[in-house]
């Protein structure tokens, strides 16, 4: 087996790698190395995370790097987390390499201290795509004679929308770099449009899942999700784990149950400031929180070790998120779990990531309270049999403790010992019922499951639960509201990634939107237009807005529930919807200054075009579907909306 030592790298690196424990290379270690060393030639390198990629790329460049002050390396990652982890292990492969100065760039941070760390001369410069073309366009940054481009997660960039950031930032660069392109799954479009006859390593096949991850689905009713969740944390005592949500409101909704019930976890989504956003995760780190509920886009770019299990709440829409979320687990050829929690009408979802990741799903039941009391009493025995003692400091309280219990005898008293940790449990799961679902037909198409799914708040769960009336009224599982679809602004690019929309799967939403968005809702009837004023947003099918999203998010934010939301139309970046000319106001107040997945969300009047009967309300441009039209083609460029400005400006907002 090869060893770092016979791979190619002198003695500075080796020395600084040997102090941090290295001594076999990792698979793609051990291809990528040696290929940087001695070639020129252009390099994409398929594999899963946590592989040991950033060494792969990180070790060559520092061993090839010289002395002077021009920035000779530029590293590209998706997200502010990445990039910091990134340079951190530079920095540390770099140690008895003083004279090499490594420089992150990226948002979130003050830019006066990243453009006096840039003036003093970084030889490796790592950074986010939306902060280095601000530094570009300054001019405080010159890569025109960089030798190396790295373009690390680049499947993640282009997933958040970042391509003319890319192609910007290419721009500057010489023909004669070498582009090292590191990604878990690609996109083809990649290698034609970034590459020049690249090498191709791949490690396992490709787009494929990592072979040490388990992945379970566990099929429940949708009403019945939260208390799959649960039992599923409750049967795994040392879970150590991410569960993915949708929406940031799911998120922070998932997260206070969880904390209400007494779970070890917390919430990271875009509304978290950065400092707010490090306190979670040096928590989450540390292992003071065993559980973490996120979104895709705020969980992007973490580096977590020893993950044991990555709960998906819902199922991505994209197998390639899939296939990121899991590879969270499973890491530096430990063994992880992959769990997704499914309703039944999402089989189809499932079959498609197995085809597609050449994966087979475990189908496991959601354990019931005689298995999960078990199993944790079984653990109580085990932390009782490993605990250490120490016999010092108890000695002394001992002989009275022994005297108090002297009448209590010997199997009796193991009883009542079990019983002080253990009756919670049991107390909780008393009379618990099965929630397991086993067939599509037993949840298909029938008016009273989609009621339940819509939130009418049966939850028949037993025990402690003191939201079990909520657990389902205020979840979004079935599709309804602003949790159901893929969350707004999430910058996904579905031309480009394999994506469940093309295949059509009958989930709950994808079931029910096109009657919503070709024609009137039917439960309730469209009046003239006498009685209803049409309204557009700037989101549409492109962004991952549906139906169910848009009248999630009227309800939540002008907290009524009568509103009565009439015609709907979603089209790619924008849409059109009626509401009662008595809610106008209501409507467009309350939608001022809304966010979604850190996306500005505005609202304004429509005006048909060519109608006689539309009255501007501004100054502005009077045909909305046209001046949002002219727009759609810059959707993945980064930017934001104004929320005060009432023009469409291009772009869309990308985190």
């Amino acid at each position: 087996m090869i060893q770092f030592d016979s791979i190619g790298l002198g003695p500075q690196i080796m020395d600084a790698i040997s102090k941090l424990g290295f001594v076999t290379p990792t698979p793609v270690q051990e291809k990528v190395i040696p290929f940087v060393l001695e070639s020129s030639r252009d390099l994409i390198a398929l594999a899963q995370t946590g592989t040991g990629k950033t060494a792969a790329f990180g070790l060559p460049i520092l061993e090839k790097v010289d002395k002077a002050k021009n920035v000779q390396a530029l590293i590209l990652a998706p997200t502010r987390e990445l990039c910091i982890q990134i340079s951190k292990d530079m920095l540390s492969y770099a140690k008895y390499r003083p004279e090499i100065n490594i420089v992150p760039v990226y948002g979130g941070a003050k830019i006066e201290t990243q453009i006096s760390e840039l003036r003093r001369g970084a030889q490796i410069v790592v950074g986010t795509p939306g902060r280095l073309n601000d530094m570009l366009r300054r001019k405080y940054l010159d890569v025109s004679s960089i030798q190396w481009l790295v373009l690390d997660e680049a499947d993640e960039m282009l997933t958040m929308g970042f391509r003319e950031e890319l192609e910007s930032i290419l721009r500057t660069t010489p023909e004669n770099k070498q582009t090292l392109l590191f990604s878990a799954t690609m996109p083809e479009s990649l290698k034609d449009n970034f590459m020049k006859n690249p090498e191709e390593i791949v490690l396992g096949k490709r787009n494929a899942g990592n072979v040490n991850i388990e992945h379970q689905m566990y099929m429940v009713k949708a009403p019945d999700r939260y208390l799959a969740l649960k039992r599923i944390v409750d049967s795994a005592p040392h879970i150590y784990g991410i569960v993915f949500c949708r929406t940031r409101n799911e998120t922070k909704e998932i997260a206070e149950k969880l904390i209400k019930d007494g779970y070890s976890c917390d919430a990271l989504h875009g509304e978290l400031t950065q400092v707010q956003r490090d306190h979670v995760m040096k928590r989450f780190r540390d292992k003071h929180l065993k559980l973490l509920i996120a979104t895709d886009v705020a969980a992007r770019g973490l580096d977590v070790n020893d993950l044991t299990h990555v709960i998906n709440y819902n199922l991505p829409d994209d197998v390639e998120v899939y296939t990121h979320r899991s590879g969270r687990t499973g890491r530096a050829g430990k063994a992880g779990i992959a769990v997704a929690i499914v309703n039944t009408r999402e089989q189809r979802k499932i079959d498609m990531i197995e085809r597609s990741m050449k994966i087979s799903f475990k189908k496991s039941l959601v354990p019931g309270g005689r298995e999960i009391c078990q199993t944790r009493l079984f653990e109580l025995i085990r932390k009782v049999e490993e605990v250490e003692l120490k016999n010092d400091e108890i000695d002394s309280f001992i002989e009275p403790i022994i005297k108090q219990l002297s009448g209590i005898e010997r199997d009796e008293l193991i009883k009542r010992f079990v019983s002080v940790e253990f009756n919670q449990f049991l107390e909780y799961y008393r009379n618990a019922k099965d929630i397991n679902a086993t067939s599509r037909g037993a949840d298909s198409g029938r008016g009273r499951d989609r009621g339940r799914d819509s939130g009418r708040g049966r939850d028949s769960g037993r025990g402690r639960d003191s939201s079990r009336g909520r657990d389902s009224g205020n979840r979004r599982d079935s599709g309804r509201g602003r949790d159901a679809g893929r969350a707004a602004g999430s910058g996904r690019d579905s031309s480009r990634s394999r994506s469940f929309e093309k295949t059509g799967p009958r989930d709950e939403t994808r079931k029910r939107a096109p009657r919503s968005e070709s024609a009137p809702n039917k439960r309730k009837p469209v009046a003239s237009e006498e009685e209803y004023s049409r309204l557009y947003m700037n989101a549409g099918r492109k962004d991952g807005f549906g139906v169910v999203d848009l009248i999630g998010v009227v309800k939540e934010k002008t907290r009524t529930r009568n509103i009565e939301i009439g015609k709907v139309d979603v089209m790619d970046k924008l849409t059109f919807f009626e509401v009662r000319k008595s809610d106008e106001k209501l409507v467009l107040s309350s939608m001022k200054d809304v966010t979604v997945e850190n996306r500005e969300i505005r609202v304004e009047i429509a005006e048909e075009k060519g109608s006689a009967k539309a009255k501007p309300r501004s100054k502005k441009p009077t045909d909305a579907r046209s001046s949002v039209k002219r727009s759609s083609s810059k959707g993945s460029e980064k930017g934001s909306y104004a929320a005060k400005k009432r023009s469409v400006k291009k772009g869309s907002d990308i985190v």
